[in-house]
């Protein structure tokens, strides 16, 4: 019997909604939220719980973590601070704790894939780092781990913004159970750099934010 379950990273961003929403087009996902502020709640939380009752996964997790980018280290230009060190981009190192857990609940469920929401863009050389380590992480997973058949997907790598949105229409993904905003309000402000960016990717790709939608109706 083939395996048929995926894990994915959600934290309730527009990329997560999409991932899952790929995701459950071929497996039944098994939804893992990282929280970075145990205890703290939150509105990235709240729009995980959304996408849960909308998905209705298999299982549903979250998991205290730490982020490889949030330890002692108070000066980000010294030597001392791997991501500098080792020339890591600090979204991808940021990675290392969410894949090491994926990784450990992959091995539990025996899932066929694992989906997690990085984007980067087209043409860049972040780009091509991002993709050697995705390469790298797939190898730790079928070699090491012992995991032959489990596959580490990217869906959204090169992808611009905009054309994340357009592949969540496709997928009739849960857009509007979405978190962009940096402030922690019932409400989006609509003003800071998250709502501008989510405004910006809706409007580029020509599509009606439904977050705005439910919120005016």
């Amino acid at each position: 019997m083939p395996k048929d379950f995926a894990i994915v990273l959600n934290n309730g961003s527009i990329n997560s909604a999409v991932i899952t929403a790929i995701a459950a087009q071929k497996y039944r996902p098994v939804m893992i939220f990282a929280d970075l502020s145990p205890g703290a709640g939150g509105r990235m939380r709240a729009a995980y719980d959304q996408q849960v009752g909308h998905f209705k996964p298999y299982r549903e997790y979250s998991v205290p973590i730490t982020l490889a980018g949030t330890g002692p280290v108070q000066n980000p230009t010294s030597a001392a601070d791997p991501r500098q060190s080792a020339n890591i981009s600090p979204q991808l190192l940021d990675l290392l704790p969410l894949i090491s857990l994926a990784m450990k609940s992959a091995a539990h469920h025996q899932a066929a894939a694992i989906y997690f929401g990085l984007r980067i863009g087209p043409s860049t050389d972040e780009l091509a780092q991002a993709t050697e380590y995705c390469q790298i992480w797939n190898e730790m997973i079928q070699m090491p781990c012992g995991q032959a058949e489990t596959e580490l997907l990217a869906p959204l790598l090169e992808l611009e913004p905009w054309q994340v949105v357009d592949v969540g229409f496709q997928v009739a993904a849960p857009l509007e159970r979405t978190w962009s905003c940096l402030e922690e309000t019932a409400e989006p402000c609509w003003v800071c750099r998250g709502c501008r960016a989510r405004e910006a990717a809706f409007q580029q790709a020509a599509k009606p934010d439904p977050l705005r939608v439910v919120r005016k109706s």
